[in-house]
């Protein structure tokens, strides 16, 4: 079945599209906000003790929303210190839109850009190709984890690129999301292949674990409206449906057992909460500050 779809990255503009649909109807950006304000202070209190310039590097830093919270926030703790912010970012359509954030933002001086058009992978080989070691006093990886192939190799990678106060914050979908539990009925059915992982905040404990590596869990909840999905013909609704499937048009290629079976899926308690006759999908927030 899984062979007959194709996975949404194949169309970087659609896929775009329903990234930002998916964003606009969800609480993703004001929970993950809320996290950044009440719990990323007490994370960075040492980062940049008796340092004139502090080191940040965002992988997979998207169209910048969060970085600019995050980058707020290490300019409130340290006033005056120069912070350079280098973002490992593969899409042009979310570095065009992060550089607009930035025109538009005030509040940043003393902050220095510096955008690299590549995946997580990518930035590893060339600095090893470089033979350069790097050291950050804060790295993090909002919501990206789903497109690295080898999850505890990376980690362990940028975590060894940690000052001896650094951090390491990785945000991805909560294990207690209605994410987890379509992916564990459905996995074998979307077209995830080596272009996408089922990961959650519920899996990386083990290998954190495993790697002998110490962290702290933080959850925090999110939800989507996506009532629009159950209306037939509704292109915001298809487009959400893509999103949640990760499948290049899923109304019109998938099988009709299988669109029956998600949309099923996506109302039961399970995935979603229904209130005043609309559907919120649960997709609920996990993130990890792992010590350096």
């Amino acid at each position: 079945m899984a062979s007959s779809l194709t996975n949404l990255i194949a169309d970087p503009d659609r896929c775009f599209r329903s990234l930002r649909l998916y964003l606009e109807r969800s609480t993703e950006h004001q929970s993950t906000k809320e996290f950044v304000e009440k719990q990323l202070p007490a994370v960075i209190a040492s980062i940049g003790n008796g340092k004139s310039t502090i080191n940040v590097l965002s992988v997979g830093g998207g169209a910048g929303e969060t970085d600019l919270h995050i980058l707020s926030q290490i300019r409130a703790r340290y006033p005056g210190v120069t912070i350079n912010n280098d973002v490992i970012e593969p899409s042009v359509h979310q570095i065009s839109k992060y550089k607009e954030h930035v025109a538009q933002a005030s509040n940043l001086e003393n902050i220095k850009f510096t955008w690299h058009k590549e995946t997580a992978n990518d930035y590893e080989s060339r600095m090893k190709a470089e033979k350069e070691i790097k050291k950050w006093d804060f790295i993090h990886m909002v919501q990206m984890l789903y497109y690295v192939k080898d999850i505890p190799a990376t980690l362990r990678y940028f975590h060894s690129l940690l000052e001896p106060q650094g951090k390491l914050l990785v945000i991805l979908v909560s294990g207690e999301s209605g994410w987890e539990t379509l992916w564990k009925k459905f996995g074998s059915s979307f077209p995830f292949n080596d272009l996408c992982t089922y990961t959650s905040s519920a899996h990386l404990p083990r290998m954190l674990d495993s790697a002998g590596l110490k962290y702290q869990l933080y959850e925090f909840p999110s939800h989507v409206d996506i009532t629009s999905c159950f209306t037939e013909g509704d292109k915001d609704g298809e487009l959400l449906l893509d999103f949640l499937t990760e499948t290049l048009d899923f109304v019109k290629s998938a099988p009709p057992e299988l669109k029956r079976q998600v949309l099923e899926e996506l109302r039961k308690p399970g995935c979603s909460e229904i209130r005043d006759g609309k559907v919120f999908f649960n997709s609920s927030i996990g993130a990890i500050v792992i010590e350096p």
